[in-house]
């Protein structure tokens, strides 16, 4: 009995460690940013996997219609492709972060190759951008505990950067329609901060730094070029759908530095 409950206890932990790795608001393996529990109307949208032609433009013009500015970690072999769709990016005020260079799971790479897939992707957007932010966002949200060497957070932190995560997830990647995307953030968004008025009513509640990161991809891993035309509707109605209960949006940098807009 008591190896069995041994074989159970391990067979828990082992699962645990493996959710933790892959779990985006974990923080077993190291702290990062997924928003802010319990504070906050604004919502900060990310994007992954880009640059990617026509929907990073496209998707740029939605974010310019409504005055939002969002945070786009890129890929590195791709901002090699098209700098001129980074230097977009930039130009429209939105901040860049790190999505390593050709976006690998980080959590089966040895400490030397993780700090290059960095390394090599801070050099791309350099070159296109120039200064940028200290942001980065593993690939798959993977990452590993420092058992048998440096874990993935802290080769990101020797190298100057901010790990930032997410804790709203708009599962777009195969989306089958533009309500799909929409209703799964929707449905995860905490219901509004709200405080009660003396006349009866109820206004939002402003809390400097709070606030939830909703994770979209404007691009795909696998291949240049991947549609995300869902994502780029679903976009413009969830800015309309959010302002209309008076929520802000904030990038990243100013949602941690609390300087909401």
């Amino acid at each position: 009995m008591l190896g069995l409950a041994i074989a159970g206890a391990a067979a828990a932990g082992a699962a645990s460690l493996g959710y933790q790795s892959m779990s985006p608001t974990g923080q077993w393996f190291g702290r990062a940013f997924c928003g802010l529990p319990g504070g906050g109307n604004d919502l900060a949208l990310t994007f992954d996997d880009g640059p990617n032609d026509p929907y990073t433009l496209r998707l740029l013009d939605v974010l310019g219609k409504h005055d939002v500015r969002a945070t786009f970690f890129l890929i590195g072999r791709y901002v090699k492709q098209r700098p001129d769709i980074a230097r977009e990016i930039a130009q429209r005020g939105h901040v860049i972060g790190n999505h390593t260079f050709t976006h690998p799971r980080l959590i089966f790479l040895p400490a030397a190759s993780i700090r290059h897939e960095i390394l090599q992707c801070r050099e791309a957007i350099s070159d296109a951008v120039g200064e940028h932010s200290n942001l980065f966002r593993p690939p798959w949200g993977g990452r590993r505990p420092g058992v048998f060497g440096p874990g993935v957070f802290s080769i990101v932190r020797r190298l100057g950067l901010e790990p930032v995560m997410w804790n709203v997830t708009g599962y777009d990647w195969d989306a089958p329609s533009v309500e799909y995307i929409e209703q799964k953030v929707a449905s995860k968004v905490r219901a509004p901060d709200v405080v009660p008025l003396r006349d009866g009513g109820k206004a939002l509640r402003s809390r400097r730094g709070g606030g939830e990161v909703v994770l979209l991809h404007d691009g795909g891993h696998a291949a240049f070029g991947a549609d995300r035309g869902k994502t780029v509707e679903a976009v413009d109605r969830l800015i309309v759908r959010f302002r209309s209960e008076g929520r802000g949006f904030a990038t990243i940098t100013q949602m941690m530095s609390a300087k909401i807009v």
